[in-house]
C-alpha cells in the first residue's frame, strides 16, 4: 500500500491502473465517474505515450525510486565534484562554450597540408583565439598543420633552365635549402651563435654581401641587423619551446640575368614557439618570420665561380611579435608578465600567416600590429 499526501493508507499505482482497466470494461465495483486520483493516473498514462514511466512499472528503476536519499546523495557528490573541477579548470567549460574545444578536436583530426606549389589566394581561415602551451605550442595557430622544420622546405622538380643543366639546377635547389636551414632552423643559429656554415656557402666574389653580413653579426645595429637574413635569439632571454619550428612556403626557378645563370626564388614563413629562459617559465609566445630571398647560381664552365657557390640577391623579411626598434641582432617576443618598454604597435592589424601577397618594401620604418601569432 502506498501513502497519500496526508500519510493515510492509499492505493498503489498498480491497483489504480487495474481498477481503471476494469472500469473501462464495466467490470468490478468501478464508479461511473472517475475520481480525481483516477483522472490523475489516467493523465500520467496518456503522458507516457505508450512508454513505461521509469520508477513506476520497471523493476530496476522502481528499486532506485525506493532509495531517493541515496540518489540525492550521489547526485550531490557528482555536482560538487563538477563544481570543484570547474573551479580548478574553468577553461574546460569556457572552451566548450567558445568553440575552442571543438576547434582543437578538428585540428587534431586534420592532416598536414599539401605542399604549397603556388601562391595561396587567401590567408588561412580564422580560428577561435587559443593560448599555446608547452605541450601544444602551436595550439590555435594555422601552423599546426604546417610541416615540421626542414620538411617544410620542399624542392620543385629540377629541369634545365637558361643554359644550365638539370643536374646543376638540382644542385642549386639543394644548396638553397641547405642555406635556409642553416640560417633559420639550425639550433646553433637559433641560439645566437655565428652561422659560419651558411656564410661559407656565399660566393667569395660577392665580397660586399659577405662583409655586410659579417659586420651585422659582429656589430648589430639599425643599419646592419643580422635578423634580416638569420633568425637568432639570446639564449639568456628565451629558448625554443620544444624542438619543432613550423615551416611553409615554396621555391621556384627562373632564368638568370644572363645565359648560364639561374635565379632561385624562395618565400617561406617560419613559426617559432618561444618561452622565457628563466626557471619555471611556462608561457609560450610565438614569433612568425617570413622571408623572401633570391639566390643566383651560375654554370662554372661559363662563369668564373666556384661550383655550388651562391650569390645572395635581393631579400625582404617580416617579423611578427618581436619588440620594435631593438637592434641587438636577436628576436624579442612579448610575454604577458614581461611587458615591452618600446612603443605601442599601431596601424591596421596584419595577419603574419597571410601568404596570399608578396612582401613589399615598407615606405617608412614603423611598428605594426599583428592580428594573431
Amino acid at each position: 500500500m502506498g501513502k497519500n499526501d496526508h500519510s493515510t493508507p492509499g492505493v498503489s499505482d498498480e491497483e489504480w491502473a487495474r481498477f481503471m482497466e476494469q472500469a473501462a470494461q464495466g467490470a468490478g465495483d468501478a464508479p461511473k465517474e472517475p475520481s480525481a486520483r483516477a483522472r490523475m493516473v489516467t493523465e500520467r498514462l496518456r503522458a507516457s505515450q505508450g512508454q513505461e514511466p521509469p520508477g513506476w512499472r520497471t523493476g530496476p528503476a522502481r528499486r532506485e525510486r525506493r532509495r531517493p536519499g541515496r540518489l540525492k546523495a550521489v547526485a550531490a557528490v557528482v555536482a560538487i565534484a563538477g563544481l570543484a573541477l570547474i573551479a580548478v579548470r574553468p577553461e574546460l567549460v569556457i572552451d566548450r562554450i567558445t568553440g575552442k574545444a571543438q576547434a582543437r578536436e578538428d585540428a587534431a583530426k586534420a592532416g598536414p597540408l599539401p605542399a604549397e606549389s603556388v601562391r595561396p589566394t587567401a590567408p588561412p581561415p580564422s580560428l577561435p583565439p587559443d593560448q599555446p602551451t608547452l605541450r601544444e605550442p602551436f595550439r590555435g595557430s594555422p601552423a599546426l598543420q604546417w610541416a615540421d622544420g626542414a620538411a617544410g622546405i620542399e624542392l620543385p622538380e629540377a629541369t634545365a633552365v637558361n643554359g644550365v643543366s638539370r643536374e646543376l639546377v638540382a644542385q642549386g635547389l639543394e644548396r638553397t635549402k641547405q642555406f635556409l636551414v642553416l640560417a633559420n632552423l639550425d639550433p646553433a643559429t637559433l641560439r645566437g651563435e655565428r652561422p659560419t656554415a651558411a656564410l661559407q656557402m656565399i660566393d667569395p666574389g660577392q665580397r660586399q654581401m659577405v662583409e655586410l653580413l659579417e659586420g651585422a653579426l659582429a656589430r648589430p645595429g639599425r643599419d646592419a641587423d643580422p635578423l634580416q637574413v638569420f633568425t637568432r635569439a639570446d639564449p639568456a632571454q628565451v629558448r625554443l619551446a620544444g624542438e619543432v619550428v613550423k615551416v611553409r612556403g615554396r621555391m621556384t626557378v627562373e632564368p638568370g640575368e644572363s645565359p648560364g645563370q639561374v635565379d632561385i626564388m624562395t618565400d617561406y614563413t617560419f613559426v617559432y614557439p618561444l618561452v622565457q629562459a628563466k626557471s619555471g617559465a611556462e608561457e609560450v609566445s610565438r614569433t612568425v618570420v617570413r622571408r623572401q630571398m633570391e639566390f643566383t647560381f651560375a654554370d662554372p664552365r661559363k662563369w668564373r665561380v666556384e661550383a655550388g657557390m651562391m650569390q645572395v640577391g635581393p631579400y625582404l623579411y617580416d617579423i611578427a611579435n618581436s619588440e620594435c626598434f631593438v637592434y641587438d641582432g636577436y628576436l624579442h617576443p612579448m610575454f604577458r608578465d614581461a611587458p615591452a618598454d618600446g612603443p605601442e604597435p599601431s596601424g591596421k592589424p596584419r595577419d603574419p600567416y597571410d601568404r596570399s601577397e608578396a612582401l613589399q618594401q615598407p615606405e617608412q620604418e614603423g611598428c605594426g600590429t599583428a592580428s594573431r601569432t
